[in-house]
């Protein structure tokens, strides 16, 4: 008995690397029991770098008996750019994994119809992906390209021109620095010709978890660039404990917009919920 459980245990050993070697895609193809979702149907983008679309969540449901590991190739049109192309995972049976899928476009696209196929093994999923016009925005800095000193690494770069300025949402949308206790902190928008502004909003972090007063940004300034000329400060402000900051001016015509931030009320990271400029 134990001459014949040794030998087992040895053809265990060797078969197993052989197992392992082979591709993880190859268990998916083997069979049609994995059911591939994407939620919106269809996707809509705006052609901005920061603008909150072009967002759609794919999943695959294991419907057999076992479960197993499968893989998702991710491929789109040539005008499409994807924040991924392969979604790993191990599937219990009968259960939705998810993952985010980003999409963007070109500033400038045109309106347009354009694919994302989705596939596992042989079988596959085509979702139609809208390009729509940039809306009307009275904020101007809705969904431009975000510039920051840093960004940590738990955080979008978009997160503080996203749209979202709910502070309760902290964790889903906003920005703050890599390096925890180095100031100054930076953070704005670079336009991509001179824009208008007349006053510009800041939203700290403040809310019933994490007052502002406890967590918010502290000492900063609101700055602006025209041209190539040296950045502007309009506004010093100091000692700040509010969550939601606004600074008005005479309006100008400014090539970017920026909060440096020189502490925070933990001394920790400069947490922006939102910033936003409009016109007056």
């Amino acid at each position: 008995m134990l001459r014949r459980l040794t030998r087992t245990r040895a053809a265990v050993l060797v078969a197993l690397p052989l197992t392992l070697a082979a591709p993880l895609v190859a268990v998916a193809a083997s069979n049609d029991q994995v059911e591939i979702s994407a939620t919106p149907q269809p996707v809509q983008v705006v052609p901005l770098p920061c603008f909150p679309a072009g967002k759609v969540s794919v999943g695959m449901t294991n419907t057999g008996r076992k479960p197993r590991f499968a893989d998702m190739r991710i491929s789109g049109d040539d005008a499409l750019t994807l924040s991924r192309h392969q979604f790993s995972s191990y599937l219990p049976v009968g259960q939705l994994v998810k993952a985010p899928l980003e999409l963007t476009v070109p500033r400038g696209s045109a309106p347009a119809t354009h694919h994302v196929e989705l596939t596992v093994g042989k079988d596959s999923l085509r979702v139609p992906v809208e390009i729509k016009p940039i809306p009307a925005r009275e904020n101007v800095l809705l969904g431009e390209q975000a510039v920051a000193s840093s960004t940590h690494g738990n955080m979008r770069l978009c997160g503080g021109v996203d749209g979202n300025a709910d502070t309760e949402q902290w964790g889903a949308s906003g920005w703050h620095d890599a390096d925890k206790g180095v100031f100054p902190d930076a953070y704005g928008v670079d336009f991509v010709q001179p824009t208008t502004i007349g006053r510009i909003v800041l939203q700290t972090l403040d809310s019933q978890r994490y007052p502002a007063a406890v967590m918010g940004i502290r000492d900063f300034d609101v700055q602006v660039r025209t041209g190539a000329s040296e950045w502007t400060t309009l506004h010093e402000i100091r000692a700040n404990t509010t969550g939601r900051v606004t600074v008005t001016f005479g309006p100008r015509a400014v090539d970017a917009v920026r909060v440096v931030v020189h502490d925070s009320n933990d001394h920790g990271y400069s947490r922006i919920v939102e910033l936003e400029a409009y016109a007056s």
